[in-house]
């Protein structure tokens, strides 16, 4: 995996082993992503929306396609948030993403959900945070992925005290941290070449990977009365 020595390079963190982080990507088979912060710098217009880029876009379909060709399936892939941001579901929606969660303050509640609805376990979970809110779920998760700010040095040692980190960004918030963290992973399966030139030749792997990709149908939850509730239109 000499190819991970470019994250290095760049400046990214290692908290555990490259064997470790191998053993823990084999037993993922769930993507997961906070959205504000991680997709965006954390800004919001007046209607408190904020905007994602197609840098980042890219590479979660790239990250899903390695996964694909690793494990002939597809991941399962959500966005978990505290707030209720509209762009996150034009997002989810166009990527065929399975579930956005939104307006969750405890976010082991949407957790609980979502291994329960796809019928995985929070060790099979990779999850991409940024902040205090995600902690319940880093806490929980398989392998984490957290993307630090030079604003925030006494949380960053926070996580890394707390061991609630696996890699930690070179990109700050809202600065491709997103396509940083796919690109890793598609390192670490050591799959990145073979994926771009597949994509690039339009491969019968990606080809029958867009087909069930496209037949993805986004699942949105939130909760009321205490329970996490579907919405989906």
């Amino acid at each position: 995996m000499s190819n991970l020595k470019a994250f290095e390079n760049n400046g990214g963190r290692f908290l555990v082993s490259e064997s470790l982080l191998t053993s823990k990507l084999n037993h993922i088979k769930a993507f997961v992503f906070d959205w504000d912060g991680v997709f965006t710098n954390g800004e919001k217009d007046h209607e408190l929306q904020s905007r994602f880029n197609e840098v980042d876009s890219m590479g979660t379909n790239m990250l899903r396609f390695s996964f694909f060709l690793e494990h002939k399936e597809l991941p399962v892939t959500a966005i978990i948030s505290g707030e209720n941001n509209k762009t996150a579901f034009t997002f989810a929606t166009r990527e065929c993403f399975n579930a956005n969660y939104f307006k969750i303050a405890n976010k082991t509640d949407a957790t609980k959900h979502l291994c329960e609805t796809y019928g995985i376990v929070p060790n099979e979970i990779a999850y991409v945070f940024d902040d205090v809110l995600d902690l319940s779920i880093a806490k929980e998760c398989g392998l984490r992925i957290f993307i630090s700010r030079k604003s925030n040095p006494l949380f960053n040692e926070y996580v890394v005290k707390n061991k609630l980190a696996d890699y930690i960004t070179y990109s700050e918030s809202g600065n491709f941290a997103v396509r940083e963290s796919c690109e890793l992973l598609m390192g670490v399966y050591n799959l990145h070449d073979e994926a771009i030139t597949q994509r690039v030749n339009y491969s019968e792997n990606y080809a029958g990977y867009i087909e069930l990709r496209r037949a993805v149908k986004t699942k949105y939850h939130t909760i009321a009365e205490g329970k996490i509730v579907d919405i989906t239109p």
